[in-house]
Formats: structure tokens, C-alpha cells, sequence
């Protein structure tokens, strides 16, 4: 990730977000750090709103450092509680007057192992986190964007594992293809509202949520796994979501962008190219939980 404060660089430039408020879930790692960083760059003044108080707080400081304290701000958020979502749309509102952009990035990598050992309670947690928490973003958004009267633009993170089979755990592709829809839907019905929805669908990027601790051996992988031959980044996620928080996407709502470095366009086939975590030969069940700073839920499976 770029970690330097490029407004100096931009003297001669506008900055495409001066003047927006954003709210970025998930956005103290990975994907959504590097879009709050991005936001910032470009003018925006921003809400942090992520589950991990440690990393929220480290990354607060982190940026902070670079000159953007007073653009920036944190609230620790549940995404599946809808109090909790509610405070973090408050928290922009409050402190900075307004709300124009909603970045529904928060993530965990959820139910894992065969679909005939997984759990209700671990379909349930996926779902609530992936799922819900994008409906809930897009609710209390919606509602705010349009008693200002002059639009937003949402954006939801879904992932090229909701696009088809073979492409991802099979209760994080059901969410993901879940947010999709649910992206398409949202669009049409807020129009008329100039409140935009989209949806990045983001391939195999390198983050902390992804490599398991393992970061070089990650990128490694990653960058063999498909036909572009470099590792895709948070930085790309943020990239896509620069353009359609911008009025670059003045036109563009209710779509869905691959972020992918051509994966899906080769055919992911998770189960071929990574044949030790396919599901159906999975030795064991449970529930990631990610960089949420809870630990995850994990049993061997016999025989």
C-alpha cells in the first residue's frame, strides 16, 4: 500500500473527492484500508468503521501521521447489528455535516470445510457479516443520502466467488452472489434518488484477511494463480472504488466490476488450482473470522 500523504502532489490538480464524506467498513485492513487511504488522497474526509479496535486504532494513528487527523475518524461497528450501523452513519453525519459515499467493504472468510459438516451457526455468522451487513449498509444509507437530496454513490465489496461455481467456499459464494443481486435491486430502486449502487468483485488480492500470516508465499500463489502476472493488491480494490465513489461513474450504477487480474475470464477452478483447501477433501470444518481479532472456530473431521 501507497503510505504517503499525496495531497502535496495534487497543487495543480482537483482532488476528485473534495468535499465528499465517506464511510468505509473493514476499513482499518486490507481492501478497505487501502480505499480509506485513497479517499483521503483525494480530498475526502472519512469514517474508519471496523469490528478490530486495535487495528482501527493503529491505522487511526497511522494516517493521522501523514497529516489527515482532522479528515478522519473511528467507530468500532458490528456490520450485522443494525444499531451499530446506524452509529457509524451517525458518526459521519456528526462530525462532518454530511454523508455522499458508503463503501460496504467489511469481510470475514466465514464457513469453510464440506456443505454436509457445516454448521447453521457458521452459515448464519457468514451470512450475517456478508450479507446482511451489506443490506444494512445500503438501508441506512439510502435513508440519508436521500433526505439530502443530492444523491451518493454505494459501493458493495461481492467477489468473483459469486459469480460461479468452484470459485470460493461455498457459503462465501452464496453471500457474495447474494450481494450482487442485492446491488442490482438497490440500484434500480434508488435511481430516481441519484444514489448510485455497484459492486466490486474482487479476485485473489493479497491482504491480511487472505494470506493467513503468509504474505510473501500469498503473493506468490496469487500471481501464478491467474493470467495477469503480478499479485492483485489492496490498492486495485481501491483503485475501482476510487472510480465509482467519483463522478467518473456519473452513469454507471447497478454493475458489477472484476477486479481479477483475468481470473474469471480463465475460469477460477479453486478446486484445481489450490486442491489442498477444496471443500469436498477438506479434513476440516468450522469458521474463519478474519482480521476481526476474534479467533476462528476450527474441527479436524475424522475418517
Amino acid at each position: 500500500m501507497l503510505l504517503k500523504n499525496n495531497s502535496d502532489d495534487k497543487s495543480g490538480e482537483e482532488m476528485r473527492l473534495e468535499q465528499r464524506v465517506a464511510v468505509v467498513t473493514g476499513g482499518a485492513s486490507g481492501m478497505g484500508k487501502a480505499t480509506v487511504l485513497r479517499f483521503l488522497q483525494e480530498g475526502a474526509q472519512v469514517v474508519i468503521a471496523d469490528f478490530n479496535s486495535e487495528t482501527g486504532e493503529s491505522t487511526l494513528a497511522e494516517f493521522a501521521a501523514l497529516g489527515f487527523s482532522d479528515s478522519l475518524r473511528l467507530v468500532k461497528t458490528d456490520v450485522a447489528s443494525e444499531s451499530d450501523v446506524e452509529a457509524m452513519m451517525s458518526c459521519a453525519t456528526d462530525n462532518f455535516g454530511k454523508l455522499d459515499i458508503v463503501f460496504n467493504n467489511a469481510g470475514v472468510g466465514g464457513a469453510i470445510g464440506p456443505l454436509t459438516e457445516t454448521t447453521v451457526e457458521a452459515w448464519e455468522y457468514t451470512m450475517d457479516v456478508l450479507a446482511k451487513g451489506v443490506f444494512l449498509g445500503i438501508k441506512h444509507a439510502a435513508r440519508i443520502m436521500r433526505a439530502q437530496g443530492h444523491g451518493g454513490a454505494i459501493i458493495n465489496t461481492a467477489s468473483i466467488a459469486g459469480l460461479s461455481g468452484d470459485a470460493g467456499p461455498l457459503v462465501y459464494s452464496a453471500a457474495k452472489a447474494a450481494v450482487i443481486s442485492l446491488t442490482k435491486s438497490s440500484a434500480v430502486e434508488l435511481a430516481r434518488d441519484k444514489i448510485r449502487v455497484n459492486a466490486i468483485c474482487p479476485g485473489f488480492i493479497a491482504t491480511p484477511l487472505a494470506d493467513g500470516g503468509r504474505p510473501e508465499q500469498t503473493r506468490s500463489a496469487f500471481a501464478k494463480t491467474q493470467p495477469w502476472p503480478e499479485f492483485g493488491s489492496g490498492d486495485h480494490i481501491a483503485g475501482a472504488a476510487m472510480f465509482l465513489a467519483s463522478d467518473d461513474s456519473i452513469f454507471v450504477t447497478g454493475e458489477h466490476i472484476v477486479v481479477d487480474g483475468g481470473l474469471t475470464a480463465a475460469g477460477p477452478e479453486l478446486s484445481k488450482r489450490f486442491p489442498k483447501s477444496s471443500a469436498r477433501d477438506s479434513r476440516v470444518s468450522g469458521v474463519t473470522k478474519g482480521t476481526t481479532g476474534e479467533a476462528p472456530i476450527i474441527q479436524r473431521l475424522d475418517g
